[in-house]
């Protein structure tokens, strides 16, 4: 079983890369339920044991399970390149309820009390699922954004300079095990059946850090057709703080640059590592500069942002450190 998608070459050029907050708060509900599908979100989820006890879930993880279908109105694909939670939120709550009722429905029994509460007040149990979503991404999520955010620029910055380096062809040929490309059609393996037409609108591409490793998700008709894939870097993301820099390393370079130089296993940008690191973009800019002066980092331009990767030198010296 499959999703196909034919490309027309105006889907091609209109095909885009965005990231979504409201994705991830969702897909972390999943990941705090099912942490054999979750492995390498599982430092996160202990993290965040004693947040979820205090909040209380409820009904919202029958309506969210770890595996199987979420209801589409709670991940819409976005309008923008980066939204921010807020503004996703509102579009939730701006949902139909007629809408958000009947795709509640295809999901019972598992959430046959949520079911019973769409069919008795639609409008009010609409409002009651965006007020949970709000409190979790308060009290769970929110502090731990900047980091996400940090690892999905890296990853679509990425991929944007491989599209433009090696075409569409070599983007999805490194995209996911799960994704092929067939000339002018998109396949990827899911466990459902569906085909249709982009229509020269394009599609979405979304990384996201807690998309499970072995597979992809997607958003097709009557929502903007979206493929959601698992970020490059999540594996490492809870796995090593920022602060935790090899000693010998920050007192051969300072404290603030080990941090940065040890951060960047993958290409970011100047506001990227400022999220991760917690530090001005000015800040980390100067010690960019101090890092690429020495040869430990190189730089390129793609597009409006400038990339930073670590050179041959500058692995080797985080390496012979650890």
């Amino acid at each position: 079983m499959a999703v196909e998608w034919l490309f027309t070459p105006g889907d091609v050029a209109r095909s885009r890369f965005a990231f979504s907050p409201m994705w991830e708060v969702v897909a972390s509900l999943r990941a705090v339920q099912g942490a054999a599908l979750h492995t390498a979100q599982a430092p996160w989820s202990r993290a965040v044991r004693d947040r979820l006890g205090a909040l209380g879930l409820g009904e919202l993880t029958g309506l969210v399970p770890a595996a199987g279908y979420v209801p589409d109105f709670l991940t819409p694909t976005p309008d923008t390149h980066q939204p921010d939670f807020a503004a996703e939120l509102a579009r939730v709550r701006a949902t139909d309820p007629r809408v958000a009722r009947a795709e509640v429905a295809r999901s019972a029994p598992r959430s046959a009390g949520m079911a019973a509460r769409f069919d008795h007040d639609p409008a009010g149990t609409l409002a009651w699922v965006s007020d949970a979503l709000e409190a979790y991404w308060t009290l769970v999520f929110q502090d731990f954004w900047p980091k996400v955010r940090g690892i999905l620029e890296a990853d679509v910055l990425y991929r944007s300079r491989r599209l433009a380096e090696g075409g569409v062809r070599d983007l999805f040929a490194a995209l996911h095990p799960s994704v092929t490309w067939h000339g002018d059609r998109l396949i990827a393996d899911k466990g459902c059946i569906h085909w249709g037409e982009l229509g020269g609108a394009g599609l979405v591409l979304l990384p996201s850090v807690f998309q499970p490793l072995d597979r992809v998700s997607v958003m097709h008709e009557p929502y903007r057709p979206m493929l959601v894939y698992p970020a490059r870097g999540m594996g490492n993301l809870w796995q090593r703080d920022p602060e935790e820099v090899p000693g010998a390393l920050s007192a051969l370079i300072g404290r603030t640059r080990a941090r940065i130089l040890t951060a960047l296993e993958l290409p970011a940008s100047t506001s990227g590592l400022a999220r991760v690191m917690e530090l001005t973009p000015g800040a980390v800019s100067q010690h960019l500069t101090v890092l690429s002066d020495g040869g430990l980092v190189s730089r390129r331009r793609l597009g409006r942002e400038v990339l930073y990767q670590r050179t041959a030198i500058g692995d080797a010296l985080v390496g012979g450190h650890h």
